[in-house]
């Protein structure tokens, strides 16, 4: 292309690239997408980019305008970006895993379960307490606890794996951990501390 071609660059670069922004803009909108003010920058920068690509490759012998031809190649471009950016999202949330899902071993107990803690409320309750204070704390405590989640704390310091406990009580996997959770919530261990 001669020099005389790269005037038709020239509407897109006056102004701090104001007409190639506005277009891109359109396109966001078009998306229903919500952008981040780093998201712009990024978007701006790769329309930018696509703008010299599209002059590169137009050819103003197919009859299409150059306009009409640089809108189609920034919304093919932004929207593969953001199926790159939402495939990224996706790979993530598949390998995420709740501390409270089962896990399918023998046991079937939670993951929250088998990760080793070297954290034993029992003893840092012990440190921070007078000589036989605690008693009365942890009496506090176990009087906020239902029948079921005393038959639990019972089962646990007797040494039962989560799994017998289920089978002795008859829990389900979702009772069991839902009675966990209310144990070790902050609400109940804090009188402890």
């Amino acid at each position: 292309m001669g020099d005389k071609d790269l005037s038709i660059l020239q509407p897109y670069c006056e102004n701090d690239m104001k007409k190639l922004k506005r277009m891109s803009k359109s396109i966001f909108l078009r998306f229903n997408e919500p952008l981040a003010k780093a998201d712009y920058d990024d978007f701006y920068s790769l329309a930018n980019l696509t703008l010299w690509q599209a002059y590169n490759s137009y050819n103003p012998d197919n009859g299409v305008c150059f306009e009409g031809f640089l809108h189609t190649c920034l919304q093919k471009k932004f929207k593969s970006e953001l199926t790159k950016r939402h495939r990224h999202k996706r790979i993530l949330n598949q390998l995420a895993t709740s501390l409270d899902s089962v896990n399918e071993d023998e046991d079937k107990s939670s993951l929250m379960e088998v990760i080793p803690s070297d954290f034993d409320t029992f003893n840092e309750v012990v440190k921070r307490q007078e000589k036989e204070q605690y008693q009365d704390k942890i009496q506090q405590y176990i009087s906020k606890l239902s029948r079921q989640q005393i038959n639990i704390l019972n089962l646990i310091m007797d040494g039962y794996e989560p799994y017998e406990i289920r089978e002795i009580l008859e829990l389900s996997e979702r009772d069991y951990t839902s009675n966990m959770q209310i144990m070790r919530s902050y609400e109940n261990v804090k009188m402890l501390f």
